[in-house]
């Protein structure tokens, strides 16, 4: 107890202290975290949205396709990544393994199906609600996606959130892609795990309660968002 009392009280004064190591991880992890919600946005949102108010053959598929992604192994998904990104895979040529760009593709491959999932349930709500309204004023499908995302906005800002939540928070996939280099592909929750194994808990722990407080303040601001848009739009 006491052992853990003193590295408790060891990890508070690193945090405190802007330890630059503990600064490094940290910036790190919301750089690639943050690059690859946007880029799991910028792809999965359209998607959504077209699958929501699509109708062709296979849409059913890809649906379901896109759930059964969102539980997809981070472990299934990194051992996937690395052979496509290592010499021998095809994407080998780039020399994207075990750099911050392969954490972003990383991360990018598992949040996406969340926000493809999340959107198309959110934009195909709307659909129902606004689709004759939309037609009577002669929108096409490409005009129709644009209106709707732009309506739930708010809405769509949370999953965003939610898939940036998850994104920091995952290590299995990236500890495969990005070999937890030192300073150079090492972010929080992979340190948190070498850390641990190593017995260095003041680390770990102090790289905990940053994670947590992150984890935390996303869900608060998602929550304070969601209430403020249902104040001001009904």
């Amino acid at each position: 107890m006491q052992e853990f009392a003193a590295s408790l009280a060891l990890a508070a004064h690193l945090v405190s202290a802007g330890d630059a190591r503990l600064a490094g991880i940290v910036s790190l992890s919301l750089g690639v975290s943050l690059g690859a919600t946007l880029l799991a946005c910028a792809l999965g949102m359209p998607l959504g949205a077209w699958l929501a108010i699509g109708r062709f053959p296979g849409r059913h598929t890809l649906i379901v396709a896109f759930n059964a992604l969102m539980g997809l192994p981070s472990v299934v998904a990194g051992l996937f990544l690395y052979l496509l990104l290592s010499r021998a895979g095809p994407l080998g040529g780039l020399g994207l393994l075990f750099t911050p760009t392969a954490i972003v593709i990383a991360q990018t491959f598992l949040i996406a199906p969340l926000i493809v999932a999340l959107t198309r349930q959110l934009i195909e709500d709307a659909w129902q609600e606004y689709r004759e309204q939309l037609r009577s004023l002669g929108a096409r499908r490409t005009r129709a996606v644009a209106t709707l995302l732009w309506d739930g906005r708010f809405s769509l800002s949370i999953v965003g959130l939610a898939g940036f939540g998850r994104a920091i928070a995952e290590v299995g996939a990236v500890m495969i892609v990005g070999g937890n280099i030192d300073g150079v592909t090492r972010v929080m929750t992979t340190t948190i795990a070498l850390e641990t194994s190593k017995g260095d808990l003041p680390l770990a722990l102090a790289l905990s309660l940053i994670l947590i407080a992150l984890v935390m303040g996303v869900n608060l601001f998602a929550a304070l968002l969601r209430a403020w848009a249902a104040r001001r739009w009904g």
